[in-house]
């Protein structure tokens, strides 16, 4: 059975052109990486418990530590990772969602590896705010479809 995972990108229309709001992941693995080490705040669920939508909003909570933008949400779509791992992307607008009080969600590692001993990482260590084609190479691969489907979001909608 596929591993469900859902999340919420936000975006913001500026003079130069649309940003997306990416959260660099955290733990030792990712530290001293940064192309293709980003991600949208996003995270696992059971299709049977809970909608990928009420999944997004919660991870967005628990990894940002911040409630996500009110409503609309709307659905970019589904993508599979090479893993086999499916994403399910929501888009909002984060026209002046404050980047201040963010408080980063942890996860318990073992840590040096065989060590024996459990290390806490944040889930994130920075998030920041990235035109398209910036966003594009900091995304992990898996997630850059949701930058197309945005676009094209976008231009739907005239703001694109």
């Amino acid at each position: 059975m596929p591993v469900h995972s859902a999340g919420l990108l936000l975006y913001r229309l500026t003079h130069a052109e649309p940003e997306v709001l990416i959260a660099h992941m955290g733990g030792p693995f990712w530290a001293a990486k940064d192309d293709a080490a980003w991600s949208i705040p996003k995270g696992e669920y059971d299709p049977d418990g809970e909608t990928a939508l009420e999944a997004a909003l919660r991870e967005f909570r628990e990894e940002l530590g911040v409630a996500p933008p009110p409503e609309p949400h709307a659905e970019l779509g589904t993508w599979a990772y090479s893993s086999g791992k499916r994403i399910t992307v929501f888009v909002a607008d984060g026209a002046g969602f404050s980047l201040e009080g963010l408080e980063f969600g942890e996860f318990e590692l073992e840590w040096p590896p065989r060590s024996g001993r459990t290390q806490s990482f944040p889930e994130v260590d920075r998030v920041e705010w990235m035109p398209l084609p910036a966003a594009r190479d900091k995304l992990v691969k898996g997630q850059r479809p949701a930058l197309d489907a945005l676009q094209e979001h976008l231009s739907a909608a005239g703001a694109g």
